[in-house]
């Protein structure tokens, strides 16, 4: 025991490598797995290639953005002290960000790479039998949420420990710690500055492509979905990695850190007890901070174990149950271990910012996170997953056409705000109730430690959907199909519960980032009723729906270019309909390419800048409200704005695309069965089509968006922050006029007091 203590802090970026030693045994497998014939392995050829030509370009444009980003960090990091308060930070967290943002960008690397061949052995499996399939198709997740998980342990914790020493640190609540971690804000400002772009850039390509494709292949052509003969559908399936599960890894990459970091921010400030100069905790007052790191290390471990759950028998067997079965034991198993962790760790007694708790509370608090992920998962999956009541009733709604279909998936989004809200506020009443800020910001800890298997069943989904891409632009037999679209069906659903969790975990970490930036800001109260903040909160509210506008009319954009060209080939290509010539899929990537990085820059300068204008732009403009009060009433618009929009979109999209799905099965409309081709399917290929750019593009972004956001106030936060220096005159004015009044005899005297003190007490407003 002593042993562990005493090298607990070096175990952490352990556990890290730990999962990139497991990941690269993993892949191995994936990779001796058999690809197929030739047909499918140049099929496969395509989509791996456009995929790394689109990460590529997209690294090309985003270098720029981050050499010149890390010069301005490295500058601000040299400014030690503003208007006489002292600054801790330094030119490192320029390293430090440079270090998140290649570390985000590797880990949508890893997930691009490893579903690109996965994708095509899923398909060769589905030959042979579903057990086999889904065995190769969830490795090959597998390996994108090991990577990503261990990849954010080892930096987080392998940064922590060389700025520890850069810094000299010895105490916890020491101004060595503070500058330690406000460095060590640089590396989730990089994760979450990559992430953004990767899933809105992502997220535009696959959709301008999937868009396109559908619109002139299914719906004018009347071929079927990923045919051969469509020269977009390469794109749609380059599509699917860059943006599901690239972008999507680059995402909870960024969540992963954030939510760790704002844990630490937190637990720097909560002061352990000292008995004869020792900390009780047995780690000399670092328990807060390390706690973090130490669960969400050992989460990979519990996640690892939780994916020997995922197995199935045979063809009847169910796929959602097994991947419900791996995500719920990884769930247990950290909830079981959580107890003994935070109990070994943890003084009995805490305290933080006027509340005190024990370490009881702490791991309530932590049930609290994990019963909310879990819970958001459940209801996400109900309102989108097939043969559930909202999917229904946007089926039955498609019998009358396509305005009714639109109708009622819209409906649906919005319903399905409500539980997952209630959810999340009773989540925040709860951990608050056990342990204050510390209890919100460690219940998103608690929720993001089984991340790796969440992403795993994620990227899942994106590969089964490929799979099945191959599989029919490769003129498979039907059962092949057949086996990949019950994969793909289900791979629906687990993304959208994957967007669900991102998207609670996103909340509750902006939250845990906005208690940090409040304290490093030096405000104690955001006062709405001030009119400057009043206009922040409504500013901020507005900026999900101008960052959702910029996103979805980009979308629109890129599949008019891209329809244009499909139906150019069509229409100049002879041969293309008889399987006599082949199309030029190069044309349509490189649409999808060229639009996606075009449009991705002005949501994300929005994300980036409107904090810095704000924070910067409105300091000393009113003399009664601080600029960092103004950016703390945007953050709380943006943020509950952001993720109402990112849950009624995700879900409206994940619907409409689970309505379409059913109708190759047949479904039942007033007593008539409807299959693909006719006008009800139609109309749920176009309600489809609405969705598109809603579930993965605009929906997904909002995390993101609001995550970011608050980093970069939490950055700033120093050179903006309230100053707590006084005059020492003026103090000493207040102490007398106090004495006055205590010993005043005459009431004129204490209303001469009173009157002096609210002069002393005002002036010293205004100077703040």
């Amino acid at each position: 025991m002593e042993f562990l203590q005493n090298n607990l802090i070096y175990m952490i970026p352990v556990l890290g490598l730990i999962s990139l030693l497991v990941m690269a045994i993993k892949s191995a497998w994936v990779n001796k797995q058999d690809a197929g014939d030739a047909k499918m392995q140049e099929l496969a050829g395509y989509i791996a290639d456009g995929a790394m030509a689109f990460l590529k370009a997209e690294w090309r444009v985003l270098s720029i953005f981050v050499v010149f980003t890390a010069a301005l960090l490295a500058y601000s990091g040299n400014i030690h002290e503003v208007n006489g308060v002292a600054l801790h930070s330094s030119w490192i967290i320029a390293v430090a960000f440079v270090i998140g943002a290649v570390f985000s960008a590797t880990a949508g690397y890893i997930g691009m790479k490893a579903a690109t061949k996965a994708n095509v052995r899923t398909t060769q499996a589905a030959r042979t039998s579903l057990k086999q399939a889904l065995k190769v198709s969830f490795t090959g997740g597998t390996v994108m949420g090991l990577g990503v998980a261990g990849l954010a342990i080892l930096g987080l914790g392998g940064l922590f420990i060389v700025f520890l020493q850069i810094f000299n640190v010895v105490e916890a609540n020491s101004t060595e710690m503070k500058t330690a971690i406000e460095v060590l804000t640089g590396f989730s400002l990089g994760a979450e500055s990559i992430a953004l772009f990767a899933r809105v850039g992502g997220g535009i390509y696959t959709k301008a492509a999937d868009v396109g494709a559908d619109l002139v292949g299914k719906v004018e052509a009347g071929i079927p979905e990923d045919d051969v003969r469509n020269p977009a559908t390469i794109a749609d399936n380059v599509g699917d990695n860059v943006g599901d599960v690239a972008g999507m890894g680059a995402d909870l990459f960024g969540s992963y850190v954030a939510t760790i970091l704002a844990t630490m921010v937190l637990g720097q400030e909560i002061v352990v007890e000292k008995i004869n100069g020792i900390a009780v905790d047995n780690l000399n007052g670092f328990s807060p901070v390390l706690l973090p790191m130490v669960i969400c290390g050992l989460g990979i471990i519990f996640s690892i174990i939780g994916t020997w759950f995922v197995r199935i028998k045979g063809e009847d067997s169910n796929v959602q149950t097994a991947l419900n079965l791996g995500n719920w034991g990884s769930i247990l198993i950290t909830a079981i271990a959580s107890y003994f962790i935070v109990m070994a760790m943890l003084p009995t007694h805490l305290h933080l910012r006027g509340i005190d708790f024990t370490s009881l509370d702490v791991y309530c608090a932590i049930i609290v996170g994990l019963v909310v992920g879990t819970l958001m998962s459940i209801i996400t999956e109900y309102y989108t997953a097939m043969g559930k009541g909202p999917v229904n009733s946007i089926i039955q709604q498609s019998g009358t056409g396509h305005a009714t279909n639109i109708i009622g998936g819209l409906s649906v989004g919005m319903k399905s705000t409500v539980a997952p809200i209630l959810v999340l506020a009773g989540g925040i009443i709860f951990s608050y109730a056990f342990a204050g800020l510390y209890g919100v910001a460690i219940a998103a800890a608690g929720m993001m430690a089984t991340t790796a298997m969440q992403l795993a069943i994620d990227a899942f989904g994106p590969i089964a959907d490929n799979a099945g891409g191959i599989a029919e632009m490769s003129q498979l037999p039907p059962e092949v199909r057949e086996r990949t679209d019950n994969l793909d069906a289900v791979g629906n659903t687990t993304a959208a519960t994957g967007k669900g969790f991102a998207i609670a975990s996103a909340a509750l970490t902006s939250l845990a980032l906005f208690a940090a930036f409040v304290g490093v800001a030096g405000i104690s109260a955001i006062d709405i009723y001030k009119a400057p903040v009043l206009a922040g909160l409504f500013v901020g509210a507005m900026i999900p729906f101008i960052f959702s506008a910029l996103c979805i009319a980009a979308v629109g954009k890129a599949a008019m270019d891209m329809v244009q060209e499909v139906r150019r080939q069509f229409r100049e290509i002879p041969g293309i309909m008889e399987y006599k010539a082949k199309p030029e899929y190069e044309k349509c990537v490189a649409i999808s390419t060229k639009a996606s990085l075009r449009e991705m820059m002005l949501p994300g300068a929005i994300a980036l800048l409107v904090p810095i204008i704000v924070g910067f732009g409105f300091k000393g403009v009113f003399p009664s409200v601080s600029s960092a009060e103004i950016l703390g009433g945007l953050l709380a618009g943006v943020t509950v704005s952001g993720v109402l929009m990112g849950i009624f979109q995700s879900n409206a999209g994940g619907a409409w695309d689970n309505a379409k799905k059913s109708f190759e099965k047949g479904v039942e409309i007033n007593g008539e069965m409807h299959y693909k081709k006719s006008e009800p399917h139609k109309a749920s290929v176009t309600g489809d089509t609405v969705g598109d750019p809603f579930k993965d593009t605009s929906g997904p972004s909002m995390n993101i968006l609001i995550k970011l956001m608050s980093i970069v106030s939490l950055v700033i936060a120093p050179y903006i922050a309230v100053s707590s220096s006084v005059d020492t005159a003026k103090i000493k004015t207040y102490t007398k006029k106090i004495e006055v009044v205590v010993k005043a005899d005459n009431p004129a005297k204490i209303i001469s007091a009173t009157e002096t003190i609210q002069n002393v007490k005002d002036s010293v407003i205004t100077k703040l």
